[in-house]
């Protein structure tokens, strides 16, 4: 069906970016790269992304340098999706650094709009109580302290983000790329989202459960590691592939291939399979009308019904359902597709 060339851009998703005293720089740009990256496939940007400061004045990062917001609290009453990045020393945010205009504005923002945190910006929403009895991520350095302010939070330091509807938080500065590409993802689906990856050259996706790696030791330079077999395991994954088989393909014992496996990536080689066959599930089911038994043969579940069990222990959803999400038709405007 040809596009109708009078047909109007779609109204972008209002981003409101956070910058707090002391914001972690990294983190203060990585909304407009990469939800400000975004576009349909005629070139029209699919999110709108603004800072703002408390006050609208400068604010001090943590590189050392000024950034003048061109935007004050006001800016949180109309946005879609609210981003608070990292602070430098997050932990003064234990519930009392927060101002009560801060905190009102937050709290209100989140009767309309998704709350976004990165790395140390979950002290922030916290203190605001904003997680309160829900699960969330922060930075596994800080996390003991961040048990100790809020023990009402479900904390899991131990993964690369969480989405929990409409508050999602991630840890570190590469989580939070994770967590932007993940919104990208949800909202537009995954060509829009692979398309943001490749033009800033880093993985499309990694699951929000993988591991922070907190603390592992480094491999030992003089053994082989594991990457050859990932690659070689990767163009398998239709084929019921075996732990023996893996440590075979790598030239290891079993034994040895667990454990630098775990070192490499953070997980065990069955976990790592199955978020390989569960994403290449979900690449079948958004950008083909391949038939989901079959879906089911090529991802190497086997049977729909495992399909089925895996998908939804991952994404909560049906087949079927997530199909229907990323294949119907696209949203009109910058509105969040539901999950």
């Amino acid at each position: 069906m040809c596009k109708d060339p009078a047909m109007p851009a779609p109204t972008p998703h209002e981003v409101a970016v956070l910058a707090l005293e002391t914001t972690v720089a990294f983190e203060l740009g990585l909304p407009h790269a990469f939800l400000g990256g975004a576009v349909d496939a005629d070139g029209h940007p699919l999110y709108r992304v603004r800072v703002a400061s408390e006050d609208g004045a400068p604010v001090r990062t943590s590189a050392g340098y000024l950034v003048q917001p061109d935007h004050d609290l006001r800016l949180l009453e109309t946005a879609d999706t609210v981003v608070v990045p990292g602070i430098y020393g997050g932990p003064q945010y234990d519930g009392r650094g927060l101002s009560p205009t801060l905190g009102d504005a937050l709290t209100r923002a989140a009767g309309h709009a998704r709350m976004v945190s990165i790395c140390t910006g979950a002290f922030v929403l916290a203190a605001a109580g904003l997680l309160d009895g829900r699960p969330a991520t922060t930075h596994w350095m800080h996390a003991a302290a961040f048990t100790g302010f809020f023990p009402q939070v479900d904390l899991d330091a131990d993964v690369l983000f969480v989405d929990d509807g409409d508050v999602l938080t991630s840890a570190g500065n590469a989580a939070g790329i994770d967590l932007l590409l993940h919104l990208v993802r949800r909202d537009h689906g995954s060509d829009v989202a692979n398309s943001v990856a490749r033009r800033r050259v880093v993985s499309p996706w990694r699951e929000g459960g993988q591991s922070q790696f907190i603390e592992r030791p480094l491999p030992d330079p003089a053994d082989t590691g594991t990457a050859d077999t990932r690659a070689w395991a990767l163009t398998r994954l239709g084929e019921p592939l075996t732990l023996a088989e893996l440590a075979g393909h790598a030239r290891m014992s079993v034994r040895t291939f667990t454990r630098r496996f775990r070192q490499e990536t953070g997980l065990s080689p069955q976990r790592w399979l199955t978020q390989q066959r569960v994403a290449l599930a979900r690449r079948l089911l958004e950008s083909t009308d391949t038939p989901v038994e079959r879906v089911a043969t090529e991802a190497g579940f086997g049977t729909t019904a495992s399909l089925r069990q895996h998908l939804h222990a991952a994404i909560g959803v049906a087949p079927l359902t997530y199909r229907r999400t990323f294949r119907g038709s696209a949203p009109a405007s910058g509105a969040p597709t539901p999950m």
